[in-house]
């Protein structure tokens, strides 16, 4: 199915007023934004409209009761600067993943990308043209009916905006083994990617960056001892020759760069295994020299490569160097940008809409 999606238009773009070789960090963002509205047991009304606030009544049952998801992506321009996106029918289904989840209705998977793409053909002006920029793009969706009282809101606003990304920069980081307060646990909502599992990791986040690391390393729930998650990231590590990620088990987000990672390190003829690993596995593997390299993989950084992990009384040196991390990031930024034949089908084109 097709949409339909009227845009109204601001008078003047404020997109010559950014410096794209100097792009602060989510604080600014594009001329327009997308929207749809659920009401009556259906998806209504989406368009497209200025960026500006979101009328809100103060007993909005997300604010009371955290029904809130979200999405992150990225739009890139090609050789021939054409905007582009990366896998968005995945967000769609991850979306509504976490939508099951929290007991919120579907987005149907058409008009999330119709919604994207009509967005980004509108602002593709906003995409930097730096290297290893982009055009962060954050679907999200929450319970706006003002209700105070505990069920399933049945009113919800879905929303798409765009802000204009800088590199992130590509130093080796050093990771946190958190073993007081959790990222999740079975049952609950890891795999969602719900408001409230990022609130609850700020303070620890915070209590790692005064250690003097850069994330946290996240275990499990029970026994403080299998490996999930590092910051908002998946990660993997190679062993031996193997790579290793954590498993999906309910309390691992399904990273979309996380599955592409996986295809592209097979395509690659490496051996890619997804099951429990313990912080004493790696701890061995690093004292006994089988430890090569590790990395966290997501969409706002691509590859973040690993050089160590600090836990009460020692570290955990992982390595000075990633050269398979830092292959699979310069293939996947060629493939995103256009600069590499795109085997896998991943690439959606949408085009430039004329002012």
């Amino acid at each position: 199915m097709s949409y339909n999606i009227p845009i109204t238009k601001v008078e003047q773009s404020r997109v010559d007023t950014l410096d794209f070789n100097n792009i602060p960090l989510g604080t600014t963002f594009t001329d327009h934004m997308f929207i749809c509205d659920y009401e009556n047991g259906a998806w209504v009304n989406p368009r497209i409209v200025p960026m500006g606030l979101i009328p809100t009544h103060p007993a909005a049952m997300a604010l009371h009761y955290g029904q809130a998801i979200f999405e992150g992506m990225k739009a890139y321009k090609d050789t021939e600067g054409e905007p582009m996106l990366f896998r968005p029918e995945q967000n769609a289904k991850r979306l509504n993943l976490s939508a099951d989840r929290m007991g919120m209705p579907n987005v149907p998977e058409d008009l999330f990308v119709d919604g994207l793409k009509e967005l980004v053909s509108l602002e593709h002006n906003w995409i930097p043209p730096k290297e290893g920029s982009a055009l962060y793009l954050r679907p999200f969706m929450y319970a706006d009916e003002p209700f105070i009282g505990m069920r399933a809101a049945t009113h919800y606003k879905f929303i798409i905006m765009a802000s204009p990304a800088g590199p992130f920069f590509s130093k080796r980081i050093k990771l946190w083994a958190e073993k007081q307060f959790i990222r999740a646990a079975l049952g609950g909502t890891g795999e969602a990617k719900a408001a409230g599992n990022y609130a609850a990791a700020i303070r620890p986040t915070e209590l790692a960056k005064a250690k003097g690391y850069d994330q946290v390393l996240w275990l499990d729930a029970a026994e403080h001892k299998y490996i999930q998650e590092v910051g908002t990231m998946n990660i993997f590590f190679k062993i031996d020759g193997e790579f290793i990620t954590p498993e999906l088990d309910g309390s691992v987000l399904h990273g979309i760069t996380r599955a592409s990672v996986i295809d592209m390190l097979r395509a690659m003829n490496y051996k890619v295994i997804e099951r429990k690993i313990t912080l004493d596995e790696i701890k061995i593997a690093s004292e006994n020299g089988t430890l090569e390299e590790a990395f966290g993989t997501g969409t706002a950084v691509g590859i973040a490569y690993i050089q160590e992990i600090g836990l009460e009384g020692e570290t955990i040196h992982v390595s000075d160097q990633s050269p398979v991390g830092l292959e699979v990031n310069d293939t996947l930024n060629a493939i995103k940008t256009g600069q590499l034949e795109d085997k896998f089908g991943w690439m959606l084109k949408t085009r430039k809409q004329l002012a």
